[in-house]
């Protein structure tokens, strides 16, 4: 057979389908879409001037589909209104309806932050926002900052960050934000008293990202009081001392000045600089405002749960600590005196009343008047009077059988009661060497003979007397009591008590008694100094010592820019330091209406690990590092969401000494101070 060129064309053809078919897949659509959508516009156009009070709604349009996601908690319209505008996306379009008319000569601001994305791939458009004016200006300052929790330093996310504009009188004379109360009978003068936060919605408002960033815009010249606001019932307003809240302390005037912006440009084939080009730019001030956030000490205080555990105990707890700690008496038993012993937490939160009256005791149903302090109206502390009906339902002995009866009736003369003893114990058997002895016993004492007991060691095979051991009961609970001394290194010690030793307020004494307790060996600790080199010498602070879940394990006061924690446990320690204003040893809340700032506190911002018989020492200079980036991210909760189009640039914090999870630190951070 000849192959003309026709032959040799078919065959061609053929086995150019053939290989097509044999060939099965999708053909390439190209790079993934990591772009957000693009702004293409929007009517009224942005910064538009003298836009009409009937308008009722701004469309805006970009250039590919578009989702709007939890429009709810994520988009700010400033002025806020009762009523919410409505946001909704259809198509390429995101709509915003207002259902409040709009307020003359006045600057709307639509903060979207990063809740409009693509339809397919859910590129979101970050800090996207939209602005325009019902009169012929268009207000442009801004102020921007960061909000962190005053203790844990957690960056506070989707927060309300308000300003209300300060008011003036007549004179030129700034009105003071927080001012004495009238009397409690003027209760409009009252409530205008309070700060304004407490009756007036914000002027303007933004939310913070999950960085704890915010940026309030459309601002006009003028001075400002700044809040920031857990705005649960989203009223724009601290309505509920549950709600957690921050102000800064002095008045803020924004304003602008000129700068100038230098910009690289790269030659992407050859990877080289191609220039440098300079640019004017406009820098709004200030864009560094800290916030500190807090849960006031002013909560609504009231008896959370009560009951009578049994004949002898009552126990109650309270909605927030008391101070100062109630008073009870008892309704219908007038010469009850000195009927209860109390065992109570720090706060006074949580009670226990051990009864020690015999008439008390066999009472069934006891009504109990709890006096203590809660807020009225005004958030002012008024002392009040609750009374609880309280009752106790005693066992029943079971009925014997009668052979049984007349077998016990006939041994009653021949058989003694069994005595009943108090119990008490140590609290634990392995002790640190610098760590008082604990005892418990189970009811309160009515009298203890310290000279019955006795403290012993065991030197070589023999136990040797140490002298008499001094017992001191607790201030908080009347059930627990210690015994300090300096402990020796890896030794085995005995405590023994004689018989009545103590007797409890229900008249029942101890039986003979011995427990043997030994101490650690000085080579299975380790200490650590660290020296705080920028501290203020006028300002009391102390240290403490975080474990991985960011609570405190250990605290001891800065002295002389020094502080020396000895026997610890080998292992990774996290340091916090807490400037103790009012000396008072532990870390104190703000208040708005007195005008107090929660004490400032600041996170060692990396962990130091420290081996098993070895000694370390480390300087601490506190103020070199940024505020939002003292917190080791191991112990961050509050972590920022990443996001497909940022990068990853795998950059560890030069700052830690050990492996830690750095997702935090891949993200630029603001340098506050």
């Amino acid at each position: 057979m000849k192959w003309n060129s026709l032959h040799i064309a078919l065959l061609a053809t053929v086995t150019l389908l053939a290989a097509a078919c044999a060939s099965i897949g999708n053909p390439s659509g190209g790079a993934r879409d990591e772009q957000p959508p693009r702004f293409v516009r929007a009517n009224p156009a942005p910064n538009s001037a003298n836009v009409p009070l009937s308008a009722d709604k701004v469309n805006i349009d970009f250039d590919e589909l578009v989702n709007v996601k939890d429009a709810m908690q994520k988009v700010v319209v400033s002025p806020p209104s009762k009523s919410v505008p409505r946001v909704a996306s259809q198509g390429r379009r995101v709509t915003v309806s207002f259902t409040d008319s709009l307020l003359p000569n006045t600057t709307y601001t639509i903060d979207f932050a990063d809740a409009i994305e693509d339809n397919n791939e859910a590129n979101p458009l970050v800090n996207f926002s939209y602005t325009f004016s019902t009169g012929p200006v268009v207000d442009s300052l801004r102020i921007a900052g960061r909000v962190l929790s005053a203790l844990g330093m957690e960056p506070m996310q989707s927060k309300i960050v308000g300003v209300h504009r300060v008011a003036y009188d007549a004179d030129s004379v700034m009105i003071p934000d927080v001012r004495p109360l009238p009397p409690l009978s003027d209760t409009t003068a009252n409530m205008q008293a309070l700060p304004a936060i407490f009756h007036r919605m914000f002027d303007r408002v933004a939310r913070t990202d999950d960085r704890g960033r915010f940026s309030i815009e459309g601002l006009a010249p003028g001075r400002y009081r700044v809040y920031a606001l857990d705005d649960t019932n989203s009223d724009y307003l601290f309505s509920s001392p549950e709600e957690e809240m921050a102000f800064y302390e002095t008045v803020v005037e924004p304003y602008s000045e000129s700068a100038t912006a230098t910009d690289t440009i790269f030659n992407t084939k050859l990877g080289t600089v191609d220039s440098i080009v300079t640019r004017p730019r406009t820098v709004f001030l200030p864009n560094d405002l800290l916030l500190r956030s807090f849960l006031t000490d002013r909560k609504q205080q009231f008896v959370s749960s009560y009951t009578r555990q049994d004949s002898t105990r009552i126990n109650l707890v309270f909605n927030a600590p008391n101070r100062p700690a109630p008073t009870f008496a008892l309704a219908g038993i007038d010469d009850a005196a000195d009927w209860y012993v109390m065992e109570r937490s720090e706060g006074a939160d949580t009670i226990s009343l051990w009864i020690k009256d015999p008439r008390i005791i066999a009472t069934d149903t006891l009504r109990l008047a709890v006096g203590y302090q809660k807020l009225d109206s005004l958030s002012r502390y008024i002392t009040v009077s609750d009374t609880l009906r309280l009752t106790t339902n005693r066992p029943r002995k079971p009925k014997a059988p009668k052979a049984d009866k007349k077998k016990k009736e006939a041994e009653a003369d021949t058989t003694p009661p069994p005595v009943k003893l108090m119990q008490y114990s140590l609290v634990s058997s392995q002790l640190d060497v610098d760590r008082p002895l604990l005892i418990q016993t189970d009811a309160p004492l009515a009298r203890l003979d310290s000279a019955a007991f006795r403290l012993e060691e065991l030197v070589d095979t023999l136990w040797t007397d140490t002298g008499r051991p001094r017992l001191q009961r607790d201030s908080l609970n009347p059930r627990l009591y210690r015994i300090e001394r300096p402990w020796k290194y890896g030794t085995k010690y005995r405590l023994s008590a004689d018989t009545l030793a103590m007797e409890s307020i229900y008249g029942l004494s101890t039986a003979p008694f011995s427990q043997e307790f030994s101490t650690k060996a000085e080579k299975e600790y380790c200490s650590l100094i660290l020296n705080v080199a920028d501290w203020p010498a006028a300002l009391p602070a102390f240290v403490e010592i975080l474990s991985q879940s960011d609570a405190p394990t250990r605290r001891m006061p800065l002295e002389g820019g020094r502080v020396r924690f000895n026997h610890l446990q080998p292992g990774k320690f996290y340091f916090r330091i807490v400037a103790d204003l009012n000396g008072n040893g532990r870390w104190d809340s703000g208040d708005i209406l007195e005008g107090r700032q929660p004490e400032p506190a600041f996170y060692y911002p990396k962990s130091i690990s420290v081996k098993q018989n070895w000694n370390k020492e480390e300087t601490w200079r506190v103020f070199d590092t940024p505020a939002d980036e003292m917190k080791p991210s191991t112990l961050l909760k509050n972590k920022p969401t990443p996001r497909k189009n940022e990068r990853n640039n795998n950059q560890t914090n030069p700052e830690e000494e050990d492996d830690e999870d750095d997702f935090y630190n891949q993200f630029p951070s603001s340098r506050l101070q």
